[in-house]
């Protein structure tokens, strides 16, 4: 009785054991009549509770990380609407002439004040030379005048002199005549005087034809001379034509001064036939005392023309402002002609990088056609287009973290240098015009200067153009 209880019992245990593996496997319990019996699984509230309690910490990691990123990125402006900007200076020629040397090729660093082409320069020497040639003459002409106002000056004094003392002369001529014929002697002393101050200008005149002759002589030489040039098509037509000019000036002034001397001759003939006359007078005198009163009034004519001196010699100091002026004019031109030669030789006007090279040797370069632009490249800043909701709290001098799309790994430091005063389509070459009828608004963008902290060699790397991506801190 005791062993089958103890048999019953061990075997119950089984039972339950099995019963209890199944219900924790989910699996149904096998019978002993092998019939399967299926047990529904309940849910455990522990774990439940414990997958609800992960869900809540997710939740609560999200919402803190989105406050704290928002949180950050409020205090940061950014856009990928930038680029790296700088000065670019365009070189030109000031003159037309053909080039001859070329000195630097694209991509090549140059200094200020370095040679960089170079123009054929014959035409700009010989108008210089030419320039020179027509200061010269300029000068002579001012020489010429500044010694004709003086010969006049002299000689108006002289004149008027004379014409005093002759209407003196004349007047105690017909007192004396009156009285006694010896007072002709003095009338004669006068024209023979007379005569000797005209025989002095005569001579005078005469030497001032050597200077003139010589001028035509050698005026005569370089005609010649540049003749054979021409004919051997040395040189133009232009310059023959000036040789010929050179010349015939020089005949008009031998010509001037040949006729200056033959006007002496005349007034030393004059005063000779004033001597022959003064000699009959004296014979004549008790005879003619109305001839004597003539010549008085013949005396007083000349005191008056004598008297126009002063306006003759304005005249006279009026050519030599004229000859001045023309001296100033020939140096403006010899300066101008000197300045165009230098242009034909272009330096660099700062230092930086070519580029953009069109120049070749041998073309026509024309005035203010670009040649080559110089990049200057270690003075560069970053252009960056905010929209025009970003600019609340930007202001100058705020820091800014850049992003270069060519160096992705570095980060360039700068600051906010100032605003455009305007949109960028503001100042387009179409702008806008909201007023016609059809306006559609739309964000506008307001380029804002970004300047580098430090000219770095990474900062000199940079190139004009490359995209950048600025973020400003606003707050």
């Amino acid at each position: 009785m005791s062993n089958e209880k103890e048999s019953t019992k061990g075997d119950g245990s089984d039972a339950e054991i099995e019963q209890d593996a199944a219900a924790e496997t989910g699996r149904p319990d096998a019978s002993a009549d092998g019939e399967d019996h299926s047990i529904d699984p309940k849910p455990d509230p522990r774990k439940r509770k414990r997958l609800m309690l992960i869900g809540g910490i997710v939740l609560l990691i999200a919402a803190v990380s989105g406050i704290a990123y928002w949180l950050y990125a409020r205090q940061f402006e950014s856009t990928d609407d930038a680029f790296i900007d700088g000065d670019v200076v365009q070189v030109s020629p000031k003159v037309a002439a053909y080039v001859t040397k070329v000195y630097h090729d694209s991509n090549d660093r140059v200094k200020k004040g370095e040679l960089l082409v170079e123009l054929n320069s014959a035409d700009y020497e010989v108008k210089l030379e030419q320039a020179k040639a027509q200061l010269q003459t300029a000068q002579s002409e001012y020489q010429k005048a500044v010694a004709n106002t003086n010969l006049t000056k002299k000689t108006t004094t002289a004149a008027l002199t004379q014409a005093r003392s002759n209407v003196s002369t004349a007047n105690n001529t017909v007192e004396q005549t009156r009285i006694a014929a010896q007072s002709r002697q003095t009338q004669i002393a006068q024209a023979q005087s007379a005569v000797k101050t005209a025989q002095a200008n005569l001579a005078q005149a005469r030497a001032q034809i050597a200077q003139p002759e010589a001028d035509v002589r050698l005026a005569e030489v370089e005609y010649q001379r540049r003749k054979k040039l021409f004919e051997n098509g040395d040189i133009s037509q232009q310059s023959l034509d000036q040789a010929i000019n050179a010349l015939q000036n020089a005949q008009a002034r031998l010509d001037a001064a040949r006729k200056a001397a033959d006007a002496a001759q005349s007034r030393v003939d004059e005063a000779r036939s004033n001597v022959a006359t003064a000699n009959e007078n004296y014979r004549q005198s008790l005879a003619q005392v109305d001839v004597t009163r003539s010549q008085v009034d013949e005396s007083q004519g000349r005191l008056q023309q004598a008297n126009s001196a002063p306006e003759q010699i304005d005249v006279s100091q009026s050519q030599i402002e004229t000859a001045k002026a023309n001296v100033a004019t020939a140096e403006a031109a010899v300066h101008q002609a000197e300045l165009e030669l230098s242009y034909t030789k272009i330096y660099a006007p700062e230092d930086g990088i070519i580029t953009k090279k069109s120049v070749q040797e041998g073309q026509l370069a024309q005035v203010g056609s670009p040649m080559m632009a110089i990049s200057l490249s270690d003075d560069i800043w970053v252009v960056a287009n905010f929209k025009e909701t970003q600019l609340e709290l930007m202001q100058e001098g705020q820091k800014v973290d850049i992003k270069v799309d060519a160096y992705p790994n570095m980060t360039f430091h700068g600051k906010v240098a100032s605003f455009q005063s305007g949109t960028g389509s503001k100042f387009s070459l179409l702008p806008s015009e909201n007023a016609t009828g059809n306006y559609v608004k739309v964000v506008q963008r307001i380029p804002v200067k970004i300047v580098f902290e430090e000219q770095t060699d990474q900062v000199k790397q940079l190139k004009l153009g490359m995209s950048v991506e600025p973020t400003v801190k606003v707050r």
